[in-house]
């Protein structure tokens, strides 16, 4: 069933990733609109710009001819709050980012660039997915596109209960050899960090953020799912294409209800648990 797409990424407009995501979808017959910032802009999480103007332009013999395509000055969630408020008329059936260049597993999604573009999609209603694939030197966006289409098939034959933001991503192998598809949880993702310091030619230092990845450290178990959801670092390395359900509401409910339950010198005799001012 064809539908009304925006896509965005964080890895820019002329990224290899959204041009194959972009065009595949609207080989499949969807109507696919595309803003994405300007220049790269992984890393920025959900960062909107409010201290200068935004510029947005058309962008033409890049993507399918069929394809509505912008350049924006902005962030990532800058570009889907432009495209869903300045440029289309009527909401779309999804928001996807990607396909980024490189994973976004476990905890990287906090820092993400194209997990917060797909999360504006899911603020405002509207079903969201970001893709990934998980390799920085991988250059083959085909499979992970293939998959998009038909993820979306599904998702318009059966839709999610609620709006929600579905983290794809995909293992940097051929279609033949990816193991399937997996629903998982997120995972745990560490970094050894250093901040490498170097001169400029006038002598003056800066630092230049480096680091390792060190993947599942210390994985606790989900409080509200059972052992054997492997994570999304799991999955991938299994050769699965990982499916993490994601939520823009980050309370901690065991603490909640911890904090609730038990009795607080501080709090008042009310329910509400407040401190006295």
């Amino acid at each position: 069933m064809p539908s009304q797409i925006l896509i965005s990424n964080d890895d820019g407009i002329l990224a290899l990733g959204v041009r194959t995501l972009a065009n595949a979808l609207a080989a499949a017959g969807h109507t696919v609109t595309v803003v994405c910032p300007d220049r790269e802009r992984s890393a920025t999480g959900h960062g909107l710009t409010i201290h200068q103007p935004i510029r947005a332009d058309r962008i033409e013999a890049v993507f399918d001819p069929a394809i509505a395509a912008w350049s924006c000055s902005g962030t990532p969630s800058d570009c889907v709050k432009f495209g869903l408020s300045a440029l289309l008329e009527t909401p779309p059936d999804f928001v996807l980012s990607g396909i980024n260049h490189g994973s976004n597993l476990g905890t990287d999604v906090l820092y993400s660039g194209t997990v917060s573009a797909a999360m504006e999609g899911t603020i405002e209603g509207i079903a969201s997915i970001a893709f990934s694939l998980a390799s920085f030197s991988h250059q083959d966006f085909s499979p992970a596109a293939a998959f998009a289409v038909e993820l979306l098939d599904q998702l318009a034959i059966a839709p999610l209960p609620t709006a929600t933001l579905l983290n794809v991503n995909v293992p940097p192998l051929p279609a033949a050899r990816i193991a399937g598809a997996a629903i998982a949880r997120q995972g745990l993702r560490r970094y050894r960090e250093q901040f490498e310091k170097r001169l400029d030619p006038r002598g003056k230092s800066y630092y230049w953020l480096a680091g390792e990845a060190i993947e599942d450290i210390d994985q606790p178990d989900h409080v509200h799912l059972p052992p054997e959801i492997p994570t999304d670092v799991q999955a991938v390395r299994a050769g699965y294409i990982s499916i993490t359900p994601l939520q823009y509401n980050l309370t901690d409910a065991p603490v909640v209800d911890a904090l609730w339950n038990r009795p607080q010198p501080w709090a008042n005799t009310q329910k509400l648990r407040l401190w006295d001012l």
